[in-house]
């Protein structure tokens, strides 16, 4: 049905509730680069208006850290623009703290905690090989 893909690719070591943030914030890159992912408002039989969401599915997966720098300079090398997000964007509490840790880094030497892209389908496929599906648990001692 799409000819793109979106991924999220996480690392594989970290606690839930870090994954669900960096998700969440990966995507709000994935969506403000591709604003025609996103589709129409939802509303509820009784005429409650909700955002809208993105009209295509997204697949989460995880990788150790080689792999996950594997990913990054996969989607580099294919020039492709990604969303990420490093360890130590945790120690910080808005974007310009965010935006200059950040750059403090290059792709070498960034402790990479999550990527997100969207590309074709083949495409995505070659850069995230190696990643596996995401198996989240949610207990409440990992939030």
């Amino acid at each position: 049905m799409f000819d793109t893909k979106i991924a999220v690719v996480l690392r594989n070591n970290l606690a839930g509730w870090q994954k669900l943030n960096v998700t969440a914030f990966l995507m709000t890159g994935i969506a403000g680069r591709h604003p025609e992912i996103i589709g129409e408002a939802y509303r509820d039989r009784a005429g409650n208006l909700y955002n809208p969401l993105s009209i295509q599915p997204i697949i989460v997966l995880s990788a150790d850290e080689a792999t996950i720098s594997a990913v990054l300079r996969r989607a580099l090398e294919r020039d492709i623009t990604s969303s990420l997000f490093i360890e130590e964007m945790f120690a910080t509490g808005h974007d310009a703290a965010n935006r200059a840790v950040f750059a403090e880094f290059a792709p070498e030497d960034a402790k990479v905690v999550g990527i997100a892209l969207r590309a074709e389908k083949k495409i995505v496929d070659k850069i995230t090989k190696g990643a596996t599906m995401q198996h989240l648990s949610l207990d409440q001692n990992s939030l």
